[in-house]
């Protein structure tokens, strides 16, 4: 498990994964003109800056696209995959990594996320996702979350807080919160 090398903040499987990572979102680049249009006409005037987006969903070449779509756009991203299964791990390393960086200097977006997480492991990657250092709220201005466990975490973070209790641990498992494998 690879983290925060050159105090640049994300957990992945393996940084040496980045290269085939670049490669495969090179060719998905190619099956999403939508987005690469929006980002060819868009990222001179950076329509989202200012905004600090939490992601969680699938962490795939797909996603990356994504990702890096809205930082171009100007957005500031924190990333964790919204399933325990569905992790590519050679996107979250290359995501990690950055189109500029390498695997001993990263570059890119922190990324928490890796295939066969616990699910003590993936709430701890949703609530790394959701925490913003060095930013006034803490936390994110936005949030796209694909099966809805993020948005849980912080309606869950704001019912402990109005209870005076802080949030120390992952929510407890209810019909709602068993799998993590349903989005």
């Amino acid at each position: 498990m690879t983290t925060a090398v050159s105090g640049q903040d994300f957990k992945v499987a393996d940084l040496s994964l980045a290269a085939f990572g670049r490669k495969e979102i090179t060719l998905a680049e190619h099956e999403m003109p939508g987005l690469m249009a929006i980002r060819k006409e868009y990222a001179e005037q950076q329509p989202l800056a200012g905004a600090r987006v939490t992601g969680s969903l699938h962490m795939t070449v797909q996603t990356a696209v994504l990702i890096e779509t809205l930082v171009a756009l100007g957005a500031e991203v924190r990333w964790a995959s919204c399933n325990i299964f569905s992790t590519q791990d050679h996107a979250a390393a290359a995501i990690a990594v950055g189109p500029n960086g390498t695997v001993e200097n990263p570059q890119g977006i922190p990324v928490f996320a890796w295939k066969g997480e616990t699910l003590e492991e993936y709430w701890w990657c949703t609530e790394q996702a959701l925490t913003w250092p060095g930013t006034p709220t803490g936390g994110p201005n936005m949030i796209l979350d694909d099966g809805g466990d993020a948005t849980l975490l912080v309606h869950k973070g704001v019912e402990y807080e109005k209870a005076g209790a802080a949030l120390t641990s992952p929510p407890p498992r209810t019909t709602s919160t068993a799998s993590s494998s349903s989005c």
